[in-house]
This record gives C-alpha cells, sequence and structure tokens, in this order.
C-alpha cells in the first residue's frame, strides 16, 4: 500500500491547524513541510517555529530541506519534532556527513534529487539513507505538472536499492494526483507528496484511500 503525505504548502494558511486535522481525518500517514529558504529554491516558507507548533497533531513529521548548508539546520529541525529529515544531494558538499548527522539526531534520513540530478549520487549512501525522494517537478513552487521522465529516475532508484540490499523507500513530490501516482507506484515509489490536488479535491478521504489502494 502506498502511503500518503499531504503537503502543507498547499493547505490554507490562515486555518494550518483545521487543515492538518483534515488532513489526518483523512487518513493521511505523515504530513510534508516544504522548507524553503529563498536561495535554494525562491520562495521562503516554513521554519522551525511552524514545525514545533504542529508537532502536537497526531501525524508524523517529513521536513524537506530545501535550504542551503542544511547541515547548520538539521538538529533544529530534529529537536522541534521532525521525524523524517530530506536534504538535497546539490546542497550539501558533504553528503555522507549530513546523512550520519540526521541519524545521530534520532531521525530518518532522506535525500533528494532534483529532475535534472542524476540517481548516480546516491550510489555510495543508498545503504545509509532511510529514504530516497524523486523531485517530479523543479521545487520551489507548489501547482506544477508531474515531468514524465521521472517515472524512470524512479525504477532507476529502485533498481539500485533493490541491488544494495537497501532498506530504503521511494518518496515523490510534485504533481501527484489520482492519474500520476499509478506509473509513480508500479515503478517503485511507496511515499506520495500530495499538495494541491489534495487540498483543492471534493473529497480528501476518498482522495488519499484511492492513492493508498495503489501497489
Amino acid at each position: 500500500m502506498a502511503k500518503v503525505a499531504p503537503s502543507l504548502l498547499a493547505g490554507d494558511f490562515l486555518k494550518i491547524g483545521e487543515e492538518i486535522e483534515r488532513m489526518a481525518a483523512a487518513g493521511a500517514d505523515y504530513l510534508h513541510f516544504d522548507i524553503m529558504d529563498g536561495r535554494f529554491v525562491p520562495n521562503i516558507t516554513f521554519g522551525q517555529c511552524i514545525l514545533k507548533a504542529t508537532s502536537r497533531c497526531s501525524l508524523p513529521l517529513d521536513a524537506h530541506l530545501m535550504i542551503v548548508e542544511p547541515e547548520k539546520y538539521i538538529d533544529e529541525f530534529a529537536a522541534v519534532g521532525a521525524e523524517i529529515i530530506t536534504v538535497h544531494a546539490e546542497a550539501c558538499t558533504h553528503l555522507h556527513r549530513a546523512i550520519q548527522q540526521i541519524h545521530a539526531a534520532g531521525c530518518k534520513a532522506g535525500v533528494a534529487l532534483n529532475p535534472a540530478t542524476s540517481p548516480e549520487c546516491l550510489r555510495y549512501v543508498i545503504g545509509d539513507i532511510d529514504l530516497a525522494l524523486v523531485m517530479t517537478v523543479n521545487p520551489g513552487f507548489g501547482g506544477q505538472k508531474l515531468i514524465p521522465a521521472a517515472a524512470d529516475k524512479v525504477a532507476d532508484i529502485k533498481r539500485m536499492i533493490d541491488a544494495a540490499g537497501s532498506h530504503a523507500i521511494i518518496e515523490v513530490d510534485g504533481g501527484v494526483n489520482t492519474k500520476t501516482a499509478p506509473a509513480l507506484v508500479e515503478k517503485g515509489a511507496s511515499l506520495l507528496v500530495a499538495g494541491s490536488a489534495l487540498y483543492g479535491a471534493e473529497d480528501a478521504r476518498a482522495f488519499v484511500d484511492a492513492l493508498h489502494a495503489m501497489n
């Protein structure tokens, strides 16, 4: 069964508490935070204070750090309740060290890849990570359409994981809906970040159930 992580970025910021409760009631498995710094990507979004405030909710927190020098903030995001911390391969000079730091902070470690980044950068850390996040759109903005080639990247990473005997799962983020998700799950994705399509769905529970049914 695929798991679902609603991206809070697509929610109504004036009703954050209500939006979180709505996603929990819809059966979501995680709550996904797109942390943007205005440098690695153009926009600025959430910080540690937002995660701390939402850590009281029933959903585990999935922190996707789209920031430069993420090593400076890993311990802070762990301290405010993140269960998963994902850094970008493109933003880490010492990727293996960042992964070790995430684990030392007591969190699951993920590595994210932008659409043009080769899966090869994961080869020598594949046994150390808990999650590989495939960006299926260019990061920085919500509501984009999925880049078709992303499904092939998911398949490439799944083969790499299997060959290494790794326990890592594959997460996908960007343009995920009930039409695009089946191909991603078929290729090996098991954690689906859903934003605009989920928050804009007439029936959020039915949307989540549809993604859960994919395997």
